[in-house]
């Protein structure tokens, strides 16, 4: 069990340091590991629940779909993350959550979760700094959505994806794979699926990227910093990483 909830525990770390009786107090509270399949919903917008997801391995993404059937992705969820904390802790679901690869999950129940909460203030300061973080995410994208043109919204999930990678220890080098098709980047960034591929033609042919399929690698690492206008500050990782800095360094 401690391997298998390792990146959570490490995530939790990075948030906020723990003793050993922390750590130790998280590894024994009860769980249910469970594999999961690429499309798999885990959570249904406005379903009750009483369960929070700890993401062991694959990605996820949260989103919404409106009345006439279109859909809007919120945010993308990387190993270690807990993605459906608010609904949790709100006790219904706020949105859909959905897996984009294969995946596992831990699943904790929430009563359990508060109880661990209570007795070790380290980690509940630590799933506080979670939820903020998120928040922090969330309002980025919207500043991406509202005010960046095609190639800035694109670039700038292309170098969010790399830095959250780094943070996690689950990047090497330059080249990552990036679960989002082209149809899911255009819901995560209002975009068209036809404006998608021809932006991301555009930062293949000025020599930005490489993709082979959902496989990205960054080239020109401070180019793609300029179009997007990115800055790692809002996603508060442990370690400092400036505005000009390659995400594998």
């Amino acid at each position: 069990m401690r391997e298998i909830l390792a990146p959570i525990l490490s995530k939790l770390n990075q948030l906020k340091p723990l003793e050993p009786a922390d750590k130790e107090a998280f590894l024994k509270m009860p769980c249910r590991i469970k594999e999961v399949d690429s499309g798999q919903v885990l959570i249904d917008e406005g379903i009750r629940t009483v369960n929070c997801i700890g993401l062991l391995s694959g990605f996820a993404y949260s989103h919404q779909i409106l009345q006439d059937g279109k859909r809007q992705i919120i945010s993308v969820h990387i190993p270690g993350d807990f993605p459906d904390l608010k609904s949790a802790i709100l006790g219904k679901a706020c949105d859909t959550l959905q897996m984009l690869s294969p995946g596992r999950i831990a699943l904790f129940n929430m009563a359990d979760v508060q109880r661990l909460l209570t007795e070790r203030p380290a980690i509940q300061t630590a799933l506080w700094r979670e939820t903020l973080v998120t928040t922090s995410i969330v309002g980025e994208w919207l500043t991406n959505v509202g005010r960046r043109d095609a190639r800035g919204r694109i670039s700038h999930h292309l170098c969010e994806f790399a830095v959250r990678l780094r943070f996690a220890g689950l990047l090497e080098g330059n080249a990552y794979e990036f679960p989002l098709t082209q149809e899911q980047i255009a819901d995560a960034t209002g975009l068209t699926v036809v404006h998608v591929n021809r932006t991301l033609q555009d930062l293949r042919r000025a020599g930005v990227i490489r993709t082979k399929r959902r496989a990205v690698q960054i080239v020109d690492w401070q180019r793609l910093v300029q179009l997007s206008d990115f800055s790692p500050r809002y996603l508060h990782g442990k370690s400092e990483m400036r505005q000009g800095d390659r995400p594998d360094q």
